[in-house]
């Protein structure tokens, strides 16, 4: 045990426990308004969950990934904790974003609740609110994961995931069955933890060199990109349903249950996702080729590792279970569940050269690569066949040439490194033997 936990990035136990909270919370959420709310109103819980975390993780997580590199860099430098320079123009970019989608959702809120909410106004407002507990947190979890506080940032994970679990349940055992109730959870929770982490982040942060707006914004604008596009590869199939099958009120209800099972692999990534970036990034600073290499083999077999271990079971079982956990009618079969858990694996697959990719300094590969995964991710989408089966093997299909485009980068770009290095090594070697004949 102790050599297999030597295999992981440093950090990742500590926000594994929290995440491991966060992830049952996902599931007990998910579940319980399975069993709340029925119709129509369980389709628009389904479809409110996954744009609160298709826009959401796409606008703010590169921001805690910008951060947690700047902060990581910075640290290998010398620095002693994150710049409260840095930390303001997270938060700065972070409550921007939150005020554009704000009036984006006050002038297209009628279309959307008419689309996708059977007219409910007010789960709009709610969507809103989801955001905005979004962008409280992803800039305070750059800096502890920056400066190493992984077990602060696991407790926030945790209390999160532990206060949605609590609100869901006391709703159910309430007997209430509204959709807004259910959905203010995603707003409520977020900054509780965010409150309760606060003390960690002010003692993290420090005097600094300060960051510009152009060094900070230059980055995260294409990881911003990458992310929103990333989203919209693993959560649009709930939403592209309701689109193109708005009647067909079952399936987007068990998709998005059959998603959040097939991706129990990708919460337990995330526990080492917050310390692999940090590893890496200190790695490619430092010009350690050799454990760069190493942290990114290990973390591609691990993530291949948990595909295999959480797909293969759920082709057997994951039927079964989408009716007895979520309550979701018998619409999709082991078939679907196969076709769903060879996309996770190749999306855990792009999210770890992703990481590599942006530690290397090379954002704008992440970008054009997740475009191309869009790109296909369509073009399935479009074909005539069953709906069902379009954004199943668009989503896989999708990840497929993301993960591939990736590979490609990685390689070219080590190529790159390794023939940079060999050159400064001759002209180190000619210089010094120019010396040795003076």
């Amino acid at each position: 045990m102790r050599r297999l936990l030597n295999l992981l990035p440093p950090g990742t136990v500590a926000v594994g426990s929290g995440l491991v909270v966060l992830g049952l919370a996902s599931y007990v959420h998910i579940s319980i308004a399975g069993h709340a709310l029925k119709g129509h109103h369980n389709d628009s819980f389904a479809v409110l969950w996954s744009i609160v975390f298709t826009i959401g993780l796409g606008l703010y997580f590169p921001i805690e990934q910008e951060l947690t590199r700047v902060v990581s860099a910075r640290r290998a430098a010398g620095s002693q904790g994150a710049s409260v320079s840095a930390f303001r123009r997270a938060v700065a970019l972070a409550l921007g974003l939150f005020v554009a989608v704000c009036v984006l959702l006050v002038v297209f809120g009628p279309i959307m609740a008419d689309k996708l909410f059977n007219g409910d106004r007010t789960l709009v407002a709610v969507m809103a609110g989801g955001f905005f507990g979004l962008a409280l947190q992803y800039p305070t979890r750059g800096v502890l994961a920056g400066t190493g506080r992984f077990g602060a940032y696991g407790a926030q994970l945790a209390i999160d995931g532990g206060l949605r679990i609590v609100m869901a349940a006391v709703l159910f055992v309430a007997g209430v069955h509204s959709v807004v109730l259910f959905g203010l959870i995603l707003m409520v929770a977020p900054i509780i933890s965010v409150l309760a982490t606060a003390p960690a982040v002010r003692s993290a942060l420090a005097p600094g060199e300060p960051l510009a707006w152009s060094e900070f914004a230059r980055r995260v604008g294409p990881l911003m990109a990458s992310m929103l596009l990333a989203q919209v590869v693993v959560n649009i199939a709930v939403i592209n349903v309701k689109l193109l099958a708005p009647n067909a009120v079952s399936l987007a209800g068990a998709l998005l249950s059959a998603l959040t099972l097939v991706r129990i692999p990708l919460f337990i990534f995330g526990s080492m996702q917050a310390s692999l970036m940090p590893g890496l990034s200190v790695a490619a600073a430092t010009g350690d080729r050799g454990g760069f290499r190493r942290l990114l083999m290990r973390a591609c077999g691990i993530v291949l590792a948990l595909a295999v271990a959480g797909g293969v079971p759920l082709i057997v079982l994951g039927p079964w279970l989408l009716h007895f956990l979520f309550a979701a009618d018998k619409v999709l079969g082991d078939v679907d569940f196969a076709v769903l858990s060879l996309g996770t694996a190749a999306y855990l697959i792009a999210q770890v050269l992703g990481q590599a990719v942006v530690a290397l300094g090379r954002h704008r590969d992440q970008t054009w690569a997740w475009l191309g995964g869009t790109v296909a991710l369509v073009a399935v989408t479009a074909l005539p066949i069953d709906v069902r089966l379009r954004v199943e093997w668009a989503y896989t299909v999708g990840s497929v040439v993301v993960a591939l485009i990736l590979v490609g980068a990685v390689l070219r770009r080590s190529a790159q490194t390794a023939a940079q290095a060999e050159l400064s090594d001759a002209v180190i070697a000619g210089v010094s033997g120019q010396r040795i004949r003076r």
